[in-house]
């Protein structure tokens, strides 16, 4: 299996993981099972979509391999019919919440870079690509957006983009710099879940 492949079948793991994660959120919040699809598929989608209606590129990702639209379906069915179980596999659910993140992060980074972005244009469209369904699944279930709090979550896909981006004008091959910035993601969001780190918080005088 290539490393494109790799990459392909991580980016589905993570369509699936972040519908899931979106579908919970929305059980959780009493929505009925329109309500509860639709907040798997924004999840999973939202910033992808986003980044490709910046960078003009359109139709986006899912409506040009609709795979991505069916996984979120499946999975965000599948959590509404089955809910506790997924509750208590917390763990594993921040674990591929976790792959998902590095991986989208270099999936957007990489798009940003064959549009010739600069490092931060190339840096917000990963950021968009890996957060921004998160933010949207936040907003429509009623609560404060996990990139506006205090954990280590969207500044990890900070340091992940700038690591692709410098990686990405060096002789370093390209399918070792997915590999690495997408797993330096990972390191950091899994470390901070273990650790408890959390970004220091601004005090009013």
């Amino acid at each position: 299996m290539n490393n494109q492949a790799i990459i392909y079948a991580f980016d589905l793991l993570g369509t699936v993981a972040f519908a899931a994660s979106g579908a919970l959120a929305g059980v959780r919040r009493g929505m009925d099972l329109l309500g509860v699809i639709v907040l798997g598929i924004v999840t999973a989608t939202g910033g992808g979509v986003m980044r490709d209606v910046l960078l003009n590129d359109t139709p986006p990702f899912c409506f040009k391999n609709e795979l991505y639209l069916y996984l979120a379906v499946a999975a965000s069915v599948v959590v509404f019919l089955t809910p506790r179980s997924f509750e208590r596999m917390n763990r594993a659910m921040l674990l591929l919440d976790a792959l998902g993140l590095g991986t989208f992060l270099v999936i957007g980074t990489s798009k940003a870079l064959q549009f010739n972005l600069g490092l931060m244009g190339a840096i917000i469209m990963g950021v968009m690509t890996a957060t921004c369904g998160g933010l949207v699944r936040d907003l429509l279930s009623n609560q404060i957006p996990l990139i506006l709090q205090r954990e280590i979550y969207a500044s990890a896909c900070v340091v992940g983009g700038a690591l692709f981006y410098f990686l990405h004008f060096t002789e370093v091959p390209n399918a070792v710099n997915l590999t690495v910035s997408a797993a330096t993601v990972i390191a950091i969001r899994c470390a901070a879940l273990v650790k408890g780190w959390q970004l220091p918080r601004g005090q009013a005088h």
